[in-house]
């Protein structure tokens, strides 16, 4: 047994010295595969910037869709908010977008107009349902309408604001057929300041002559019937029993951005398979 140690530690250096070359042997066989190859060329890398630019533009697109998502989440915050009164300089409103201002003054019925076809924004109450309409007019599912834009002049001003009362079925739009709602007096309205509608891509444009519009363009409005280019959207707590549904304000803002992460994703996916099957495989593309 001791004869047999003996060798087994004489032995040892030179099993040392057998197997290392080998092991460096393979390493360097391995670090070869890593190399690129050689007749890449400059039009190869050239062509390598389309990948390398799609995905960067892809991980852009995710950082906006992120920041436009919190801002959206900020703006409804905005909403809840306790209200604020109608600043004497309405310039003010301006930087005020999705605020509540609470204001009292009468409406005049006579000159209110109509902002449609839309469908009727409905609340959700604590438990999950659909909150009831406050004795408003009753509206059905997927039934469509007009929202109700009606001329406020506010108490001790001299001029008068577009209120938005809120939405109407397309059956009781004539004001003889919601007589009830058509309140008179003084009343205390707490509304959202709004800014004005863009006309939506190859959309007709309003017509300033006609009582119905299809998209809120303030100036208009409020030159037609000749208030102040200030929007208020009344509070779901306006309605009154057989009138307009109110709290028909639905905070939303452009939000395209997951289609372009799609779109440049997957340009990038698509044209690194091409560089590699043409450049690493040596694979013809057709």
């Amino acid at each position: 047994m001791q004869g047999k140690a003996c060798i087994e530690r004489a032995l040892r250096p030179l099993l040392r010295l057998r197997w290392q070359p080998r092991t460096r042997q393979r390493r360097q066989q391995q670090s070869a595969t890593f190399k690129l190859p050689q007749d890449i060329g400059f039009a190869g890398y050239s062509l390598l910037a389309i990948p390398v630019a799609t995905f960067a533009l892809g991980t852009w697109q995710v950082k906006r869709r992120k920041w436009k998502l919190q801002l959206i989440d900020d703006l409804a915050k905005k909403t809840t908010i306790p209200a604020v009164d109608l600043p004497e300089d309405l310039r003010e409103l301006n930087k005020m977008e999705y605020q509540q201002v609470k204001v009292m003054g009468t409406f005049d019925h006579e000159r209110e107009m109509y902002v449609g076809p839309r469908s009727c924004i409905k609340r959700e109450d604590s438990e999950g349902g659909t909150q009831k309409n406050r004795d408003g007019i009753i509206s059905a599912p997927g039934q469509t309408g007009y929202l109700v834009i009606t001329p406020f002049k506010p108490k001790d001003r001299d001029f008068s604001i577009l209120v938005n009362r809120g939405w109407v079925p397309m059956s009781a739009l004539a004001p003889q057929k919601r007589l009830q709602g058509q309140i008179e007096g003084e009343v205390n309205l707490v509304g959202i300041v709004r800014s004005p509608e863009k006309r939506p891509p190859l959309g007709p444009k309003n017509k300033s002559t006609d009582r119905t519009w299809l998209y809120k363009d303030v100036d208009l409005m409020a030159q037609a019937c000749g208030a102040a280019p200030v929007l208020l959207d009344a509070n779901f707590e306006s309605t009154v029993e057989g009138g307009p549904i109110g709290g028909q304000t639905n905070v939303s803002l452009r939000n395209e951005h997951f289609s372009y992460i799609i779109t440049w994703y997957s340009l990038s996916a698509a044209t690194t398979f091409l560089w590699y099957h043409k450049y690493i495989r040596h694979r013809p593309l057709m």
